[in-house]
């Protein structure tokens, strides 16, 4: 059975989206959002903000693994942090090498460490040995920084370095997040390396999974955007596998999610802006994969409360339109 991971997007897949996205099912495994090691081995509570499902045996409420994601470039820094994120009850730890931001590619972070795989190999070693052996290292790795010139070199100093696990995104740092995705230097890594990998770049559908499947050659794979276009996509991308096919969801079904993001993170005393901003982002995405959400985006974009912003989104879930829409697919 193919296994789904739910991708560390930075400002957008928070705590509160890996709830309810494991919620909706499909998902084997959940990463946090990278904490940036620079300068101090962080206290308790930088770790319990970034991943408060430490505090529940490292699983989101319906049970999903989460692995702590660490960002930086001085191994032994990082060895400390990793460590002490074991400590608190992390199931594993993930290290980035695959941030293209400017600003962290400016501070010798995230993919421009790609440019020498001595130092992949270094800050992966150093995490091995500061973490128990019982708790898992893997490393999340892109094609190259300005070309793939070392795609071979940095898969094959991951696993030198003692990961357990490796993670592709099929494209370089220059390249961003431009289709298309490389997925045929997936499968050359994967004859490369034998540690078990996972795949990432452009699956937004059940058919671009499967592409990608038969290309790569993977039955792992991290979906990012496509996973928060479309919600319910690992979920069909699971009864694809058995040879079923699931309706997608409901509009009227989103919307219910989005309220519940709404609540949590109200519940959570989140600042109004950030609501507000967080809200208006997933809305845009999920363009790609629900007509409905454009004519939305469009009459939420400019709300700034969160009180109205909530009003809306309510108002249009419960439109008579999209109950219909919601019998319809109950009956197929």
């Amino acid at each position: 059975m193919t296994h789904l991971v739910l991708a560390p997007m930075e400002g957008l897949v928070d705590w509160r989206v890996r709830q309810l996205l494991s919620a909706t099912g499909g998902f084997d495994l959940c990463v946090t959002e990278f904490i940036r090691v620079s300068q101090n081995l962080f206290p308790a509570h930088v770790f319990y903000r970034y991943c408060p499902e430490l505090l529940q045996g490292g699983k989101t409420a319906s049970g999903t693994p989460v692995l702590v994601q660490l960002m930086g470039h001085d191994p032994e820094l990082m060895g400390e942090n990793a460590a002490f994120a074991a400590s608190l009850g992390a199931p594993g730890i993930d290290i980035n090498f695959g941030c293209p931001s400017k600003t962290v590619n400016k501070r010798e972070a995230g993919a421009s460490l790609l440019k020498c795989p001595d130092n992949l190999f270094n800050i992966i070693s150093a995490v091995r040995r500061a973490v128990p052996d019982h708790v898992p290292v893997s490393a999340k790795i892109r094609l190259g920084y300005a070309d793939k010139e070392l795609y071979l070199d940095n898969a094959r100093a991951v696993e030198a370095a003692g990961a357990q696990h490796l993670t592709v995104h099929a494209r370089t740092k220059v390249e961003g997040y431009k289709p298309p995705a490389h997925w045929e230097y997936l499968a050359r890594i994967r004859a490369a390396i034998s540690i078990p990998m996972t795949g990432n770049g452009e699956i937004w559908s059940v058919a671009d999974y499967a592409k990608c499947r038969d290309i790569s050659g993977c039955d792992s794979f991290m979906l990012g955007r496509g996973a928060i276009a479309a919600p319910d996509i690992a979920n069909r991308i699971k009864a694809y596998d058995v040879g079923q096919t699931l309706a997608k969801q409901s509009w009227s079904v989103v919307l219910t999610m989005l309220l519940t993001y709404i609540d949590l993170m109200v519940a959570d005393d989140a600042t109004e802006n950030h609501q507000a901003g967080r809200i208006k982002q997933w809305v845009a995405m999920i363009r790609k994969g629900h007509d409905q959400a454009a004519d939305c985006f469009d009459q939420i974009k400019r709300i700034r409360d969160i009180g109205e912003l909530r009003a809306k989104l309510s108002e249009d879930r419960d439109n008579p339109e999209n109950q219909r829409q919601n019998d319809q697919i109950a009956a197929e």
